[in-house]
C-alpha cells in the first residue's frame, strides 16, 4: 500500500518521502520515479518530526498499531495538514461477537459498513503484535487519532494486493501450478474473501488527501471474486493447463488464502468521490507478474 500510494501521488505532481529501516527494500521504480526515501523507524518520533520540518500536506501512517502509537505521533500532527491511518478489517465482528483472530470463525451474512461492530479498544498494556491484540489494538489506534482533535482519515482495508507486498498471497498457487500439478481441487471454492488492491487503495488516499476530515472509510475492489475465480485468473496468467475443481468431501484439498467469508461496503468512499483503479480481476494480475519477474531477476 506505501508503494503504491508513493507512486500514484509522485505521478499526480505530490513530492514525496517516504521511510523504512531497510534501504535494500525500496523499489527503484519508486526512486526513478522522484520518491526519497529515508533510513527512519517510524516509532523514532524526533526524526519523523525533523522530516516533517516546516510541514507537510499529508501524512500516511502504516505503521500505527496501537493507542500509544498514535499518541506518541500527534505532537508531530500540528504541523501536518492531512493525515491518514491505516487500520484493517479485522476489527469487525458479527452479530455474535465473533471475529477474524478469534477462536470460532466469524460469520457475515452482508457487506460491512463503517458503523459495524468492531471489537473493543486494546488497553495500553496489550501487545498489538499478537493474534489477541491485532484487531483490539487497531481501534485503540482508530480511537486515539479521531479523537486527537487532527483532521484523519482512517482507511480499514481488506485483503490487500499488488506488487512489492511483503507476504504476497498468490505466491503459494503460483509455486503450487508451476510444480507440475495437473489437477487442483479447491476447498471453499465459492468463498467471497473480499481482495483490496494497492492500488485502490491509493486512489482512495489521494482522494481524501485534498479532502481533510475525520472519517472512518473501508477500501476494498468494486468486484467480489471467489476463492476460485482468483486462483483461475492467476492460472491463466502463468499459462496452466491443468483443471480446476471445486473439492468434494475428503478430497486432497487446496487450502488457499482466501477462505474467509466477509465483504466490506465501500458506498461511503464513492460518495466522498473516490474512484477505484480497476478491478480485482484485473489487478490481481499486477500482484502475479511482479513476483515472476522478481523470480526472472534472481
Amino acid at each position: 500500500m506505501g508503494g503504491a500510494t508513493a507512486m500514484m501521488l509522485s505521478e499526480a505532481g505530490w513530492s514525496v518521502d517516504v521511510t523504512g529501516r531497510d534501504p535494500s527494500r525500496m523499489p527503484k521504480a519508486l526512486t526513478e520515479a522522484g520518491v526519497n526515501f529515508h533510513q527512519i523507524d517510524r516509532h523514532d518520533i524526533r526524526e519523523v518530526q525533523h522530516l516533517i520540518g516546516d510541514g507537510a500536506d499529508l501524512l500516511v501512517d502504516l505503521l500505527a498499531y496501537s493507542a500509544p502509537h498514535v499518541r506518541a505521533l500527534l505532537p508531530a500532527l500540528s504541523d501536518v495538514n492531512n493525515m491518514v491511518l491505516i487500520s484493517s478489517r479485522a476489527v469487525y465482528t458479527d452479530d455474535e461477537g465473533r471475529h477474524l483472530n478469534g477462536d470460532a470463525p466469524p460469520r457475515f451474512t452482508s457487506p460491512l459498513s463503517e458503523t459495524a461492530p468492531t471489537v473493543l479498544p486494546a488497553a495500553d498494556d496489550v501487545d498489538p503484535y499478537t493474534r489477541e491484540g491485532y484487531a483490539p489494538g487497531k481501534v485503540a489506534a482508530e480511537l486515539a487519532a479521531l479523537e486527537s482533535g487532527f483532521p484523519v482519515t482512517v482507511i480499514r482495508s481488506s485483503k490487500v494486493h499488488g506488487r512489492w507486498a511483503r507476504n504476497a498471497r498468490t505466491r503459494s498457487v503460483i509455486q503450487l501450478l508451476r510444480s507440475g500439478v495437473e489437477r487442483l481441487e479447491l476447498a471453499q471454492a465459492n468463498t467471497i474473501d473480499h481482495l483490496s488492491a494497492a492500488k485502490n487503495v491509493a486512489a482512495l488516499i489521494h482522494t481524501v488527501a485534498q479532502l481533510p476530515g475525520r472519517r472512518i472509510l473501508n477500501a476494498a475492489d468494486p468486484d467480489t471474486p471467489t476463492a476460485e475465480d482468483i486462483v483461475r485468473i492467476i492460472a491463466a496468467e502463468l499459462s496452466w493447463n491443468g483443471h480446476i475443481e471445486q473439492a468434494i468431501e475428503g478430497a486432497q484439498l487446496f487450502h488457499h488464502p482466501w477462505q474467509t467469508g466477509m465483504t466490506l461496503d465501500t458506498t461511503t468512499a464513492l460518495k466522498i468521490g473516490y474512484r477505484p483503479v480497476g478491478n480485482a480481476v484485473d489487478l490481481i494480475t499486477d500482484e502475479v507478474r511482479w513476483l515472476l519477474s522478481t523470480e526472472k531477476a534472481r
